[in-house]
């Protein structure tokens, strides 16, 4: 098992995405940003977080 970090917080793929906190949770709510939840814990795989940096339209169009 690769023991890198595979997953981070909301908050931190705000932060690495450039957006507010806000934004971020409303695109979690709304599918735009995949996440996963642990029990109360939600957390977002860094692969959709390398995905949405890959194809900056659709972080835009996240946005609109």
């Amino acid at each position: 098992m690769d023991k890198e970090k595979q997953t981070i917080t909301v908050e931190e793929a705000a932060k690495v995405l450039g957006i507010g906190r806000g934004l971020a949770y409303e695109m979690a709510r709304t599918g735009r940003l995949p996440t996963i939840r642990f029990g109360r814990r939600l957390v977002v795989p860094l692969r959709a977080v390398e995905r949405l940096l890959e194809d900056p339209g659709t972080l835009a169009s996240s946005r609109g």
